[in-house]
């Protein structure tokens, strides 16, 4: 009866011990996140009309430099000066203004996208609680997992639970 008793202890001992681990694929966790798709795509199109604002102010200042290289044979050197000078000095502004709202895009991109990752690591850390996981492992290819079991792989459903929480 007693090594029943011990046997049963031992069992239930190192069942109890056992940790729960598992992996998540960084990136295909990322990569195949609705919202992420949807950021992505807001910002393509804030890209888009950047670039066609860029091109259209650039065809006009075009069209006004080959105006004046045109008039600037018939004006008096300082009055043709003068209209280069400030011609550069609208150039420069231009330019500044474009470097100003690229810049903004830029950081529009990587506040969301800093976000974004910081809300997919609160899910998983919610999710690996909720699903009593001691341990979830990020999979990248920097290497923190090198190898793992394709059983202990629940980047899909974690894809899947996290699409149905952005859908809601």
């Amino acid at each position: 009866m007693k090594k029943i008793l011990i046997g049963g202890i031992a069992i239930f001992t190192l069942t109890a011990c056992q940790e729960k681990i598992a992996y998540i694929d960084n990136t295909k966790l990322l990569n195949e996140y609705q919202e992420k798709k949807d950021i992505e795509e807001k910002l393509k199109e804030k890209i888009s009309a950047y670039e066609k604002k860029r091109d259209s102010i650039s065809k006009a200042f075009q069209s006004e430099a080959q105006a004046f290289d045109a008039q600037s044979r018939n004006l008096a050197q300082n009055v043709a000066q003068k209209k280069y000078n400030e011609l550069i000095q609208k150039s420069q502004m231009l330019q500044q203004h474009l470097m100003q709202e690229e810049e903004s895009i830029k950081m529009e991109s990587q506040t969301q996208m800093d976000s974004l990752v910081n809300k997919v690591k609160k899910f998983v850390k919610n999710y690996g609680k909720e699903k009593k996981y001691t341990f979830i492992l990020g999979a990248n290819d920097g290497g923190s997992v090198l190898y793992g079991d394709e059983k202990k792989d629940i980047t899909a459903e974690v894809i899947k639970a996290m699409n149905e929480s952005y859908k809601k």
